[in-house]
């Protein structure tokens, strides 16, 4: 880990954008990894870059409890439509926001927390998305992307609060 808080923390999740890898640490041990897709345009801290922000955040919120897999979501609501290929295809412009939203909150002031580098302000989520973007390269327009069983998977295993670590 490159960066010393890492030290001081035991359960965090880190999500190395060059892997396109996110792991789960508890105890200071990893336990559990998924791949992820990235930003598109790489890493950056700048409001409308669509680029993944590096540095710690933590999850301030989850969203979607009890909601079923490849629920869409449109602005942190559930729509009650479920993903399927033949929604897709009828909405190819959607950037699909499915089964769980886990909403992180940047905390280094001036990197990716406050002003034009707020992560929570940018809306910069963990969520899922249609699996058969899942091609092991980078693909958002800012978030971290998972495949759906995942991204259930990581919401249940983890809290409000945890941090992450995002590094390239």
């Amino acid at each position: 880990m490159k960066n010393n808080q890492a030290n001081d923390i035991h359960d965090y999740l880190d999500i190395c954008i060059a892997s396109q890898q996110l792991t789960v640490y508890t105890d200071g041990k990893p336990v559990q990894g998924y791949p992820v897709s990235t930003a598109k345009k790489g890493a950056g801290e700048q409001m409308g870059s669509e680029c993944t922000p590096a540095g710690w955040h933590k999850i301030r919120a989850k969203i979607g409890a009890g909601q079923s897999l490849n629920s869409v979501f449109v602005g942190r609501r559930a729509t009650g439509e479920i993903y399927s290929a033949e929604l897709g295809e009828k909405n190819p412009q959607r950037d699909w926001i499915l089964t769980r939203i886990l909403w992180l909150g940047g905390l280094e002031p001036g990197r990716n927390r406050y002003g034009k580098v707020d992560s929570t302000w940018r809306y910069i989520y963990i969520h899922g998305c249609p699996d058969q973007l899942m091609d092991g390269k980078p693909g958002s327009h800012g978030c971290i992307r998972m495949k759906n069983a995942d991204v259930l998977d990581l919401f249940n295993r983890i809290e409000v609060g945890v941090k992450v670590y995002i590094h390239e």
